[in-house]
């Protein structure tokens, strides 16, 4: 597979300065002519997406960058979403666009192995938010296995000391997820009955400060 669009280098010369108001919100005034760009794009139907299956240079140099910290132990792999799909890739599992159960989204409770609750408490399941259609299919040799849900069996892989992965997001916020969720439903993305479901979960609590608290701990652990 191929790019069918490859790269556009556009260089935005910025020969004035905005006014207050402007530049608080854009920063810079080169920003205003950036988000003209991509809402245009977009429209134009090249809305940007980042496949971690996708078969184009910058992705397969990530995995093979990946693949090199994997090969040594000193360095050690965190990974959330879309990291933790290229780290299962490159650990030689299948990664692709979960078609026969769609879109995993907003708050969703995620069972937990005996690995997972040993990990995170003593919990017997997770709450974190999901924002995702692509999953990895398969656990790669070696890792344990952390949790699953309905929609996607690799919720999460360990190794001792060298990887930890989910696939929500733990950094999400209620207010994070309702704007991804109000813009992809006024895009189309998601239909009237996702986006209301989603809602309906989006303020539920959730488990993102442990999640992050395992990844310090991970890091830490000697």
């Amino acid at each position: 597979m191929t790019n069918p669009h490859p790269p556009l280098r556009i260089a935005i010369l910025e020969c004035d300065i905005a006014l207050p108001k402007t530049l608080l919100k854009y920063k810079r005034y080169g920003a205003i002519s950036s988000a003209l760009l991509e809402s245009s794009a977009e429209a134009a139907g090249l809305r940007k997406e980042f496949d971690s299956f996708a078969d184009i240079p910058w992705t397969n140099k990530l995995v093979d960058y990946v693949k090199e910290i994997l090969a040594q132990d000193r360095v050690r792999l965190v990974g959330v979403c879309f990291g933790h799909q290229i780290i299962g890739r490159a650990m030689g599992a299948r990664v692709g666009r979960n078609d026969s159960q769609g879109w995993e989204v907003s708050v969703t409770d995620v069972d937990l192995t005996a690995e997972g609750k040993e990990l995170f408490d003593g919990k017997d399941v997770l709450s974190i938010y999901q924002m995702h259609k692509d999953i990895v299919f398969d656990h790669p040799h070696g890792v344990q296995p952390l949790g699953s849900t309905s929609r996607c069996k690799v919720q999460g892989m360990a190794v001792p000391r060298r990887v930890l992965t989910v696939q929500g997001h733990p950094e999400f916020t209620e207010e994070i997820l309702v704007e991804i969720l109000e813009v992809r439903h006024q895009q189309g993305v998601f239909g009237d009955e996702i986006y209301g479901e989603a809602m309906g979960r989006v303020g539920r609590g959730h488990d993102g400060l442990l999640v992050g608290k395992k990844f310090v701990e991970f890091f830490l652990d000697r």
